[in-house]
């Protein structure tokens, strides 16, 4: 069953495409529309090695943890990398790992934009679902997209794809991108050869496929010397090539199609004609934010990982961002995305946080990072680098238009 969502396409004043959302874009439904009520499973004291096999197996997005029927939490792909020296580790220690999101609880009877968000807001690929204060069953992303994808022809990738792309080299060690994809909270890679061009792509799936499999091989005294061995291993032995690639005039349905019939999270992006070229990517994420788009009075501000915002609210974070698309009023802000990650370094007490914003506008994407003592000092820091890229952007801009007006003139003459 598909529900036909209400987003068109429309140009604002300045020529700039935005996302419209019909004023009723989903309703209230019963999540056991699409909800499942089949997921693995493992018991609270289950040892990391039954973690594995269930997701070399089953290949789940997540794994439910319980304790006498009692619903724990889940363990992603994500805390199985970080924890993977820790062979005798049981499952419920990895719930208690401050550095991974949880998964969001939701009620049955709940809509899908709201779903989306909170996916979106916790960096989960899957929420169990609760009746009362019984787990249901549970609904993963796919879900989501599997019931809005008739709706998905109305975005273009060009809508939602991510133009600021971390890449890695062929010889890059797996060790070194391993600390990639944690320190940038993302989930795949683009790999370049040693002429520039796209060869691979190596994904948080790959990685966890590899050291489980290793893992299984060796006997528990061999154990800490494989996974050093993996480590070095060049990012070439574990990539996936060729590449799924997608252009950004291909609509967002389109792209989904591809994700969900190959089973991948993202595709990469290149220009039309030329496969060898990283213009972004576009993610499963990518999509569930874009369904969460609204018409606001205010900006539509996405924040992942809410739950570390201690001392700065999400009204503080949309208010100054709002600060900076109004200093430049060239500039229409249409959407911005703020996540936060979580360092397990300390100052008294307060962690060491990464923000990281990305704005959409209509002069393409613009990013900042940043890092402090405190959401809110990691915050400010990135709003700091957000502010410089912007004005070295319009200064590239002026340069281009005085080189145009030059030419012209000189046409002329």
């Amino acid at each position: 069953m598909h529900c036909h969502l209400a987003l068109t396409n429309h140009r604002t004043e300045s020529g700039a495409t935005t996302l419209k959302s019909g004023a009723n874009l989903l309703g209230d439904m019963d999540l056991a529309e699409i909800a499942t009520r089949e997921y693995a499973e493992v018991e609270a004291e289950e040892r990391l090695g039954k973690v594995r096999s269930v997701f070399e197996s089953e290949n789940p997005k997540g794994i439910v943890v319980t304790e006498a029927g009692q619903y724990l939490g889940v363990i992603t792909q994500k805390q199985l990398l970080r924890s993977h020296i820790e062979d005798d580790t049981r499952a419920r220690a990895l719930l208690r790992d401050d550095d991974s999101p949880r998964a969001p609880k939701v009620p049955r009877q709940s809509d899908i934009r709201e779903v989306a968000r909170l996916l979106v807001e916790a960096d989960s690929k899957i929420a169990p679902v609760f009746e009362d204060d019984t787990l249901w069953g549970i609904v993963t992303e796919d879900n989501v997209l599997e019931y809005t994808l008739d709706s998905l022809d109305a975005l273009d990738v060009a809508d939602i794809y991510s133009e600021d792309v971390v890449t890695v080299d062929e010889e890059e060690t797996i060790g070194k991108v391993i600390n990639l994809l944690r320190s940038h909270g993302v989930s795949r890679l683009p790999v370049l050869n040693e002429s520039g061009n796209l060869s691979g792509v190596v994904t948080t799936h790959d990685l966890v496929d590899v050291v489980v499999r290793s893992m299984d091989k060796a006997t528990r005294g061999d154990r800490a010397g494989e996974i050093e061995r993996i480590l070095d291993l060049p990012v070439y032995d574990v990539m996936t090539s060729p590449v799924e690639t997608v252009t950004p005039g291909a609509t967002v349905k389109e792209a989904v199609e591809r994700m969900l019939e190959s089973d991948y999270a993202g595709l990469i992006v290149t220009p039309e004609g030329d496969d060898g070229t990283v213009a972004g990517v576009v993610t499963k994420t990518d999509v569930l934010r874009a369904l969460t788009y609204t018409e606001e009075e205010h900006l539509d501000v996405q924040v992942t990982n809410v739950d570390l915002l201690d001392t700065i609210s999400r009204d503080d974070i949309r208010e100054a961002i709002e600060e900076i698309a109004a200093k430049y009023k060239d500039m229409n802000v249409l959407h911005a995305h703020v996540r936060f990650h979580k360092h397990k370094e300390r100052l008294r007490g307060t962690p060491l946080i990464q923000c990281q914003i990305r704005l959409r506008t209509d002069r393409g994407q613009m990013a900042g990072t940043g890092e402090g003592y405190g959401a809110d000092n990691g915050f400010y820091m990135a709003v700091d680098t957000l502010e410089r890229n912007v004005l070295e952007q319009k200064g590239v801009r002026a340069d281009e238009e005085y080189r145009g007006q030059l030419l012209r003139k000189l046409g002329e003459l």
